[in-house]
């Protein structure tokens, strides 16, 4: 833990309110400012170690008659935290990276997809700064191939073939439900800027936030995307 007040204070707070981690109000924050995990919400959680947004997203579905689900993916076996959770949590222990669409769709209601999609993966940091923002920027490209599907995103030509000739598969089509809302951390850096650029035509706003229990000695910065087109 950091020696900071800043990191003090959330640190403390997280362990007297039963969040597993402080993280929990960077999402908190999020919630009280974009409301985007409503009751009856369909959110999957993308890096959900150790299961404090897990526990944020539950608290924002309202009580259980409400409805909705929310589905955590992991490297990490993740226990379901036992403050702030209910039946309507569960997790999968998975490589993002390697894991198909139809499997995530599988978990989604109905195998409809998801309303709100939450990245919160962070590569192992090794303080190579260059590196390390590469390796993030790998991540939240992922995230955004899942939630989208691989037409919605650039350089990906489709040599010598109309897009109406092309066949529909799997990847051209993306898990986050249209009028759905993705949330993606990023360790800033000059390629963030360019994932900014690939969201604004497809969602109706898209925004930077730092959310206030950022460590001050982090790149951390999350790309807010509302309402798909």
């Amino acid at each position: 833990m950091s020696s900071s007040g800043t990191a003090d204070f959330f640190y403390k707070e997280a362990q007297r309110l039963g969040y597993v981690a402080r993280s929990a109000f960077k999402l908190l924050q999020i919630q009280k400012q974009y409301k985007l995990i409503k009751p009856g919400s369909s959110v999957l959680d993308l890096g959900c170690a150790p299961g404090a947004w897990l526990q944020v997203a539950c608290q924002s579905l309202g009580p259980l008659k409400s409805g909705g689900v929310v589905v955590g993916v992991d490297l990490k076996k993740v226990k379901v935290p036992s403050t702030h959770c209910d039946s309507r949590v569960s997790t999968v222990c998975a490589d993002v990276m390697n894991l198909p669409k139809h499997d995530l769709l599988n978990l989604s209601p109905q195998k409809k997809g998801f309303s709100v999609l939450l990245s919160d993966m962070c590569p192992l940091v090794s303080g190579i700064t260059t590196r390390d923002a590469a390796l993030s920027m790998e991540l939240g490209m992922r995230a955004l191939d899942l939630a989208l599907g691989g037409a919605k995103l650039p350089n990906e030509p489709l040599e010598d073939v109309q897009p109406e000739d092309q066949p529909k598969n799997e990847d051209d089509v993306g898990i986050l439900q249209t009028g759905g809302h993705l949330i993606v951390k990023l360790l800033e850096s000059e390629d963030t800027k360019e994932l900014i650029k690939i969201c604004k035509p497809l969602f109706r706003k898209s925004s930077w936030l730092r959310p206030k229990a950022t460590r001050s000695n982090s790149r951390e910065i999350y790309l807010i995307c509302q309402d798909l087109h």
